[in-house]
């Protein structure tokens, strides 16, 4: 079986092909046309500027994943997408693609453009729930058999969730955030403190340049609703603590090289700390028998490293899947692979639709 996904949930472009045999994955083809440095300058992601690039950029991504996954595409500039000529034994057989949640605008443009290529192959449709899809990343090359019930960690900008998997498709949101998620604090923080966007990757970066023989700056930093006994997060009180931290410093202090490397520091231990917490919680409580990272935030080195600490210290038992750094961040490949574990839901193309507030449960 070939599968081909596309992923339009945010600001990447992401379609792949995939082949399925005997229950293994082989990547065909796997192509990322990311936005960041058009929205790096906004200090975030503008939706409908990102749908315009989507609506740029599919039929280019289209044709590249097409070619190296050795099926060749017909021009036809009358045609949106391009037409396609499959060669003999390169068919495909399956369509997936992102439905929700995300941006609105920008889920459309992969929907449609989905659509119109099942209209002209004739193939069903998978709609797959992003929240899902980067769940599913971490089965790429694991065994997933015999690893339920698993306690699921989903943190990315838009996403911090705790959700209990009995089951490919059986799940159960156990806690969330109440306001911004762990990726959208890391963003709002580099803001404050002048780092760019996106922020995860520049906070880390700084934060790794932390000292602990630095003791000229003494932060600390508060850990909310870590003590809490429920699974929900809050992550916008953190990003107020730093504010007032950063303004009450001097000019000097924050342009300092060691004061940014400090708090970046504690903001990410803080994000860390209480995202672990929670997890190890809910995996004794629900006796998981697997711990599974999925989301952009998953790409965090120090996260993966004490959440691994953590899990063989405390629940040994218990199994972690961590998914490979490139398969973090959005991508068509995990749309593909829970597209293949969802392939009894495939549906006529009349039938597909964009849910931009769409929950996995």
């Amino acid at each position: 079986m070939k599968i081909l996904a596309i992923e339009t949930s945010c600001d990447d472009t992401g379609i792949a092909v995939l082949e399925i045999k005997n229950g293994k994955f082989k990547i065909l083809s796997d192509f990322v046309s990311s936005q960041v440095k058009l929205h790096r300058k906004y200090g975030g992601v503008y939706p409908f500027l990102a749908k315009r690039e989507h609506q740029k950029n599919l039929p280019t991504v289209f044709k590249k994943a097409l070619r190296e996954a050795g099926t060749k595409v017909k021009e036809d500039k009358s045609s949106f997408p391009p037409s396609l000529l499959l060669r003999k034994n390169s068919v495909i057989d399956l369509l997936a693609v992102t439905v929700g949640p995300g941006l609105e605008p920008c889920l459309w443009q992969g929907v449609n453009f989905t659509i119109d290529l099942a209209k002209k192959l004739k193939l069903p449709i998978v709609p797959v729930n992003h929240v899902e899809a980067h769940i599913v990343a971490n089965f790429i090359k694991e065994n997933y058999k015999n690893i339920f019930p698993a306690v699921c960690l989903v943190v990315s900008g838009g996403h911090t969730q705790l959700i209990l998997m009995k089951g490919i498709g059986k799940y159960k949101i156990l806690g969330e955030t109440r306001d911004d998620a762990a990726g959208e604090c890391f963003d709002k923080v580099a803001r404050i403190l002048g780092l760019g966007y996106p922020g995860g990757p520049i906070i880390a970066v700084k934060a790794a340049q932390f000292s602990i023989s630095n003791l000229q700056f003494s932060i600390k930093l508060p850990r909310p609703m870590i003590q809490q006994k429920n699974y929900d997060f809050s992550f916008s009180g953190l990003k107020t603590a730093v504010l007032y931290e950063f303004k009450n410093r001097s000019l000097k202090i924050r342009k300092s090289k060691e004061y940014i490397s400090t708090i970046c520091h504690e903001v990410q231990q803080a994000v860390i700390d209480v995202l672990i917490k929670k997890t190890i919680k809910a995996a004794k409580d629900c006796k998981a028998r697997s711990v599974i990272l999925g989301g952009g935030v998953a790409a965090n080195q120090e996260l993966r490293k004490q959440l691994k600490e953590k899990v063989e210290k405390e629940i040994p038992h218990s199994k972690l899947y961590l998914p490979d750094l490139k398969f973090c961040t959005d991508n068509a490949v995990m749309v593909a692979i829970c597209g293949y574990f969802n392939k009894s839901k495939k549906k006529n193309w009349r039938k597909i639709k964009a849910d931009a507030n769409l929950r996995c449960s």
